[in-house]
């Protein structure tokens, strides 16, 4: 392996940001939790209960080999029982076999906006999940992208630089080359690659704002994330997101907000994370529901939308080759369109940037 692309693994380090990372959350780091509702269950059946990313096979297999800790003894029985309060810690990631599920797969569905020697620009449909990951070893944008350019085999993570959630729909950039990589690596770390989100939330939005809370696994759940005001470093990173409002409606007369969001930072489910925390939880969104679920499911019921309400609608990026800046706008899917059409909202085929406005 050359030194530059050495050098570009570890600038990949797959963690929690989204900008480098699809999934494989679990395995960024050895997670620990402490065991919640379960009173003298096997230590492998709660491991899979509260670490759902990873198979229960290879949990049983963890503990086996002495992997796992439960209130700081090493535990090699999968049989142990486990109880409300008891600490468990992996001593290493379960790690995954990634060359196993970097295959061409035909059939992966994504739509190819712009494309040339160095980047292709792809819009991701909802329910596509971007890279393999425990849970999900084929199938993927990855899988996709690799049959439609083998090329890309060549490249580390088949040239995918930032990622999108399952249920989030838009644009995403892709490398070509390890040059091209290295070049959007770079300007992702630099936050200099813009990237604009449609959102539709319940509540009132201001007519602008920033959040700026760091962000951090949330204890509790290792597939959630959670808000942590003043607080980083190891429990969590530091987050930035910029909003401005579009529109305001309402729906059974609770007020709803359509808001545009820039990302200055590229947190796990950072926009999701960010808005609820402002008493703004997307619509459909099934994980963030904020502090009055029973709305949410009320109102997503009502408009027959049951994920995120989270569209990357615009994406603007130097060109890794010829340093021009390029820019691309696409109009949110069809199933978002209706909810658009349910609520008032639009024109949703106009490319409107906000936060040019005055």
């Amino acid at each position: 392996m050359t030194t530059e692309k050495v050098e570009l693994e570890s600038e990949l380090d797959y963690t929690d940001d989204e900008d480098i990372d699809e999934g494989c959350e679990a395995e960024a780091s050895a997670p620990a939790f402490t065991v919640t509702g379960f009173w003298g269950e096997r230590l492998d059946k709660v491991m899979a209960a509260m670490l759902p990313d990873v198979s229960r096979a290879r949990l049983q297999k963890l503990i086996e080999t002495g992997k796992v800790e439960v209130n700081g003894a090493v535990v090699d029985k999968v049989r142990f029982k486990v109880a409300e309060g008891d600490a468990v810690r992996l001593l290493e990631p379960p790690k995954l076999d990634e060359a196993l599920h970097f295959e061409p797969e035909e059939g992966v569905e994504f739509e190819t906006i712009y494309e040339d020697e160095a980047i292709i620009v792809v819009e991701k449909p909802a329910g596509l999940v971007v890279h393999p990951g425990a849970g999900n070893h084929s199938g993927t944008l990855l899988n996709g992208l690799l049959y439609r350019y083998p090329e890309l085999k060549d490249v580390p993570r088949a040239g995918i630089v930032h990622r999108l959630d399952r249920d989030t729909t838009g644009l995403m950039v892709v490398a070509r080359t390890l040059a091209a990589q290295t070049n959007l690596v770079r300007q992702l770390q630099a936050r200099t690659v813009k990237r604009e989100y449609w959102a539709f939330t319940l509540g009132s939005a201001a007519p602008e704002f920033t959040v700026d809370v760091p962000i951090g696994r949330d204890p509790k759940s290792r597939t959630r994330f959670k808000g942590f005001p003043g607080s980083t470093g190891v429990r969590a990173k530091p987050a930035r997101t910029r909003v401005r409002t579009v529109d305001w409606s309402s729906v059974e007369g609770i007020p709803v907000s359509w808001v545009a969001c820039r990302l200055d930072t590229g947190r796990t489910h950072q926009i999701r994370v960010h808005l609820t925390g402002e008493d703004l939880p997307l619509i459909g969104d099934q994980v963030y529901r904020g502090r009055a679920p029973g709305l949410c499911v009320k109102i997503e019921n009502e408009l027959d939308f049951h994920r995120q309400a989270l569209h990357a609608s615009r994406l603007g990026l130097l060109h890794p080759v010829s340093g021009e800046f390029m820019e691309w706008f696409v109009p949110p899917p069809e199933d978002m369109i209706e909810l658009m059409d349910a609520l008032g909202f639009g024109p949703w085929d106009a490319p409107v940037d906000v936060f040019d406005r005055q």
